[in-house]
């Protein structure tokens, strides 16, 4: 958005004729000064949406169907309920904001078909990316001590969430501030998409991965992060395009990281067999995540103040851990033998899934997202992600020998098993869909399918046989690589967009003149990101809930390019 389009969307959210009961008409009156009940839903409500930053844009948007007194009484009822009941019927709670939550009219992103260039870059021109990403990476450790990925919040909300997703939500997270979250996000939702506001809160962008807008972002540290800057960062030094002191610097900062995400941030937490195994928390405990001292704080009142490990997180922080070569004990845990007590079983352990956002595929066989931590706490509830279950494949592929995976049948029939659940997505179409993602977008799950596909046929023939007695693994390339082809890189992208393409189309072997939109792509975006670095920030994953908060990260957007290119530039040395 320009500066005129700014203002306008300013002033007309501020001058707007009120047309019912704003958000603070509703709840001011139940929430905004109370004794006894639940604190935290109060305090949520002050902090997150009473603010003098949102109150001033929504003050003036009132609801028409709120005139209606039944409806308003329903309402605060509701909310009287949330607050006052030691515990809630969360259905029932929920139930007057899920219908009002119908027309919010929130759509995927749509780019427009793009036109093909004739010819790719010129390698000068590739390399001269490679080494200013790297030189980025390389210069935020060395002024952070890390390298730093952010949160920002977009208070319109997810498209995949509607009102039925909502009450899925309300009725399957455990931790009662983060339902807390949920209820007054999905309120504050219906009145942002019928003000003014809406255009300042989530304006237009380019491209499929939305971009992380200024001025909020919260910087962290997470070991899943740090596992994924380590493999940019050996794609650095595996292209030989930095100098030997650029070279050092990169290979003590992998050695940190990897030292961050196996020692850091390693818990034990019960295995189903009664053992215990130490596995990569999502966020590691004290000063480690690197808040400031005020989004701690925020954080802590917005109801986010426990943490879990996740499957995800582990199995990157692990093959990360591999490719840079750590011998580190943790890395002998076999984990797919944990990870069978977190796969789905039709019929069986279903209800694990408390969270089905996605229910519309077919679950058997996944691995679900959380992991309960020695407490028992499971925050979130749990949901199952069809790219974390690339995850998992992929770090059992890199260390199929060391965990003796064809050897134990246990643990070949849980690949086995996680196979068939990727075949289902892929055939059915699903994988395409975004509501089939929990934490990702379908580039990425395409991103990640070829780096996943690159360790299985990195293995012996014999082995991939084993694993894949029906290729399986063929067939999904196949039907990964059409989407990439007719579809992303088809049309218009973005430079997150085009750096996910790269990576899917050359590890997924494809024919090297399909690398050029997306070389062009992120080569004409180089210098977007102004003094943040050589790109912007962009959507790498998100939580749909408690609303829709994205992960990423002008640092994050340059190893992926970095990654991509690194992969394309040696494919095009070869072909």
């Amino acid at each position: 958005m320009g500066f005129h389009e700014i203002a306008g969307a300013l002033c007309r959210s501020l001058t707007a004729k009120k047309d019912g009961p704003s958000l603070y008409d509703v709840c001011d009156p139940v929430l905004l000064n109370y004794r006894g009940g639940d604190a935290h839903l109060g305090k949520f409500y002050r902090t997150a949406l009473r603010n003098p930053a949102l109150r001033p844009l929504l003050r003036r948007t009132g609801l028409p169907a709120l005139k209606d007194p039944a409806r308003l009484a329903a309402l605060r009822a509701a909310l009287v309920a949330a607050r006052d009941k030691a515990t809630p019927d969360w259905a029932a709670i929920g139930a007057p904001i899920a219908a009002l939550m119908d027309d919010l009219d929130i759509h995927h992103p749509a780019p427009p078909a793009a036109a093909v260039p004739a010819r790719p870059p010129a390698m000068t021109e590739i390399d001269k990316v490679i080494r200013t990403t790297g030189a980025h990476l390389l210069r935020s450790f060395g002024k952070n001590g890390f390298i730093p990925t952010y949160a920002a919040f977009n208070l319109l909300g997810d498209a995949d969430m509607g009102g039925r997703e909502m009450l899925m939500a309300l009725t399957g997270l455990n931790a009662r501030g983060y339902k807390n979250s949920t209820l007054l996000f999905s309120l504050a939702r219906v009145f942002i998409a019928h003000s003014p506001a809406r255009a300042l809160i989530n304006p237009p962008w380019r491209g499929i991965a939305e971009p992380m807008w200024e001025p909020v972002q919260i910087r962290h540290r997470s070991a899943y992060y740090d596992a994924f800057f380590t493999e940019a960062l050996l794609s650095l030094v595996e292209t030989g395009l930095a100098s030997s002191d650029q070279a050092a610097v990169a290979r003590r900062a992998i050695s940190e990281m990897v030292a961050f995400c196996l020692k850091t941030s390693a818990e034990e937490v019960p295995s189903h067999d009664g053992s215990t195994v130490k596995v990569i928390t999502a966020l590691a405990p004290g000063r480690h995540p690197r808040f400031s001292r005020f989004f701690a704080q925020i954080k802590q009142d917005l109801g986010f103040g426990i943490y879990v490990p996740d499957c995800d997180t582990t199995a990157c922080a692990f093959s990360a851990a591999t490719q840079a070569g750590s011998d580190d004990p943790i890395l002998e845990q076999p984990l797919l033998d944990f990870y069978r007590g977190y796969q789905v079983r039709s019929g069986a352990n279903e209800p694990v899934v408390t969270v089905p956002l996605n229910d519309h595929i077919d679950y058997e066989g996944g691995v679900v997202t959380w992991i309960d931590n020695l407490n028992g706490d499971r925050p979130y509830g749990n949901d199952l992600d069809p790219t974390l279950n690339l995850d998992i494949l992929e770090v059992s592929f890199r260390n199929l020998a060391r965990w003796k995976v064809i050897e134990t049948p246990q643990r070949l029939e849980t690949v086995h098993r996680i196979i068939a659940f990727q075949k289902n997505l892929v055939e059915s179409g699903a994988f395409k869909n975004p509501r089939s993602h929990i934490y990702y977008l379908p580039e990425l799950y395409s991103a990640y399918f070829g780096r996943c596909y690159a360790a299985f046929v990195a293995l012996p023939l014999a082995a991939q046989r084993v694993i894949d007695p029906e290729n399986i693994f063929a067939l999904i390339r196949a039907r990964v690589l059409g989407y990439v082809t007719t579809e992303l890189i088809a049309h218009e992208m973005n430079a997150f967009d085009a750096a996910l393409a790269l990576m899917a189309l050359a590890h997924l072997n494809a024919e090297v003149s399909t690398f050029t939109p997306a070389l062009h792509c992120i080569v004409q975006s180089l210098s977007e990101g102004g003094r943040h670095g050589p790109y912007k920030a962009y959507e790498w994953n998100k939580m749909k809930t408690p609303t829709r908060i994205l992960v990423g990260g002008p640092e994050v957007t340059s190893a992926f390019v970095l990654m991509g290119l690194a992969l394309a530039r040696k494919r095009m040395a070869t072909s």
